[in-house]
């Protein structure tokens, strides 16, 4: 009978990193688990400490700082799969899982599935021939070397692709090598899984190049399982079921969805909300169920598509995304800095990023150029960001696959510090407070349209107080708001007192904050 070894590349909550281990192996099956090495200590202590008793269970013996799209995300699950061939002998199939994954069907029910064919499951399409990827760069994946992540790092992502377009520095794609694409949920058999760990170390050359391609955990190990096994033992599919919206946004399960997901031809569903706590109880106790029976209609993906369709041309039963989706979840933590000088937030948040990695997007209602992914449409525009604000909102911490989000905002937009400050989610506010010279509000009035370069002297100077003024009445606003996680950070304080604030905003250690505290020319003009 098949036994199987799941690969868990988590960074988070381990009470239910916890509950998924115990789950899956009370039913004879191992895990190898990674978790990623940003995320807080003492989570990776209370997970290695709950499950040490457990000899189902092993560690990745190299934990690594993963980002999404890079290399980093296939080599944290080599490093996991290498620890299950080591420590599990008696694993026929290795599974693919994230902490998002659930279980929709019985362990009876999943062993007899993978007895049936002697086969790989694990989606293959021709990188060029297919339509498999629906926006952004394709090619460019492959031919460039990339270094950076578009994410948190998209001006270097974006300098360094285009210096490389300027100069014409192409690569070739290994010649024996037919790139295939698809999910990075896959199932593989003991036997693919070692000849993969074996081509790793003798095809040196194919491993440079995927490790600087952009999402090569969409890449890799589909194009070294079609470049290793005979196309007749390979089931292009996943066994996990991925549901997504026409904005390329992943469909999240809720606790009505249970009927729904033991209908569908696979043995597991990502994503479940963190909130769907009681659908996550009724499949964990299916799993453990040798007498369930199951109904496949597999009708999720177009009933899906069907009904959201009809919200499209106004023909509805089901509501908006922008309805359904009106919280950004209790789970989720964003993190707003407000500061009138915009130029002092946007090198704030470049410290940020490199210290924390916590994904910071600049002025996203105030700037129409600010860098963000293409959302289906609902980021073209300011009017639109403003609209949909939170549905906005929402959708980039599923792209970001985060639960914190760091952005900034003008003091001037009181309305949408109230908006997110009223959500279910955590806001907390960090009001970046700067001093203001007669030339910087000079330079203001100009970008603004209050004064042009023919301005009189005098006009100027009456000018000034004006605007000084209304640079504090929006300040004075924002407190008498009085928002429960507002804090103030002044230019001329110390940095000691600005670490102090920025590790309680950021929830981080006093010594990152204070590193992020003592950027250099801060607050220079």
């Amino acid at each position: 009978m098949a036994k199987i070894a799941f690969i868990l590349l988590c960074h988070k909550d381990p009470d239910a990193i916890i509950g998924q281990a115990r789950m899956l192996t009370a039913a004879g099956d191992y895990m190898s688990i990674h978790f990623d090495a940003r995320a807080k200590p003492e989570y990776y202590d209370r997970i290695r400490n709950a499950l040490a008793d457990n000899p189902n269970v092993t560690f990745a013996r190299k934990r690594l700082k993963c980002g999404w799209g890079e290399w980093s995300l296939v080599q944290a699950t080599l490093n996991a799969v290498e620890a299950a061939v080591d420590a599990f002998p008696r694993a026929t199939h290795f599974y693919m899982l994230s902490g998002d994954c659930a279980a929709i069907k019985s362990a009876h029910y999943a062993h007899q599935f993978l007895d049936a064919e002697d086969v790989d499951y694990i989606e293959n399409f021709d990188y060029f021939d297919s339509d498999w990827i629906k926006t952004g760069i394709k090619e460019e994946r492959l031919i460039y070397r990339h270094f950076f992540n578009e994410r948190t790092q998209p001006r270097l992502f974006y300098a360094s692709f285009g210096l490389q377009k300027r100069l014409g520095l192409t690569r070739r794609i290994p010649d024996d090598i037919e790139v295939q694409i698809g999910s990075q949920w896959w199932c593989l058999r003991r036997r693919t899984i070692e000849w993969i760990l074996d081509f790793t170390r003798r095809r040196r050359d194919v491993m440079r190049f995927f490790r600087t391609t952009w999402i090569p955990d969409e890449t890799f190990f589909q194009t070294l399982v079609n470049h290793l096994v005979p196309q007749k033992e390979i089931r292009s599919r996943t066994l996990t079921l991925l549901m997504f919206t026409d904005y390329g946004m992943p469909v999240t399960f809720y606790n009505d969805h249970y009927d729904l997901l033991l209908s569908q031809d696979a043995l597991f569903a990502r994503k479940i909300s963190p909130e769907a706590v009681e659908l996550k109880a009724r499949l964990g106790a299916l799993y453990a169920d040798d007498t369930a029976s199951f109904q496949i209609s597999n009708e999720g993906r177009s009933l899906f598509q069907f009904l959201t369709g009809r919200g499209r041309i106004g023909r509805r039963f089901a509501s908006r995304f922008w309805e359904t989706e009106s919280t950004l979840g209790r789970d989720r933590t964003l993190l707003i800095v407000v500061c009138k000088k915009w130029h002092v937030a946007k090198r704030l948040l470049s410290m940020v990023r490199h210290v924390t990695n916590v994904p910071a997007i600049e002025y996203l209602f105030h700037e129409e150029d600010t860098a963000l992914p293409d959302l289906g449409g609902i980021q073209a525009s300011l009017g639109k960001r403003t609209r949909h604000r939170r549905a906005l909102m929402r959708m980039l911490f599923d792209y970001f696959d985060t639960d914190s989000l760091i952005v900034c905002m003008d003091p001037s937009s009181l309305d949408l510090l109230h908006d997110f400050a009223s959500d279910r989610s955590t806001t907390r506010i960090l009001e970046v407070q700067c001093q203001f010279s007669n030339a910087y509000l000079e330079g203001h009035a100009r970008r603004v349209g209050l004064a042009g370069e023919q301005t009189p002297r005098e006009t100027m100077e009456r000018l000034m107080p004006t605007i000084r003024g209304d640079i504090n009445f929006e300040s004075d606003r924002i407190r008498d708001a009085e928002f429960e996680n507002h804090m103030i950070l002044r230019e001329g304080d110390a940095p000691e007192h600005h670490a102090t604030l920025l590790a309680q905003f950021l929830d981080v250690g006093y010594d990152k904050a204070l590193e992020v505290a003592e950027t250099k020319h801060l607050f220079a003009d």
